[in-house]
């Protein structure tokens, strides 16, 4: 079973950066990506960005493009978000998610296979 542990969320004022990190609580685990989803209250789960080992690329949400940057490291099963400009917006608690099934396309929302509980990210105006 793969438990993710996800740190770095916080208040900060719009304009603003944050760093979130994820990685195992227990051991290393194969995976063929790594990304991150947000959800703000009333709102539903969303995409924001992911690394797909699989391919050696890298998916962003419009609404993340040129203001967050995603990376990470497959052996140490772990990946970042660089989180700049933020703006209020970007509020959400915000989701480390994995994904190992096989597949040829990169996966749905439905289709990452462990999630972490969440960080926290308050962006005031």
């Amino acid at each position: 079973q793969v438990q993710l542990v996800e740190s770095g969320g916080g208040l900060v004022q719009a304009g603003g950066s944050l760093n979130l990190s994820c990685a195992p609580s227990g051991r290393t685990f194969s995976s063929n990506g790594m990304g991150w989803f947000r959800q703000a209250p009333g709102k539903e789960r969303e995409f924001v960005a992911a690394m797909f080992w699989t391919w050696g690329t890298t998916n962003y949400a419009d609404s993340v493009k040129g203001r967050f940057a995603i990376s990470g490291d497959n052996a140490k099963s772990t990946v970042n978000l660089q989180m700049n400009s933020l703006k209020p917006e970007d509020t959400a608690l915000y989701y480390c998610v994995v994904w190992v099934r096989t597949l040829v396309r990169p996966p749905r929302k439905d289709e990452y296979d462990y999630w972490g509980q969440g960080t926290q990210v308050t962006v005031s105006s």
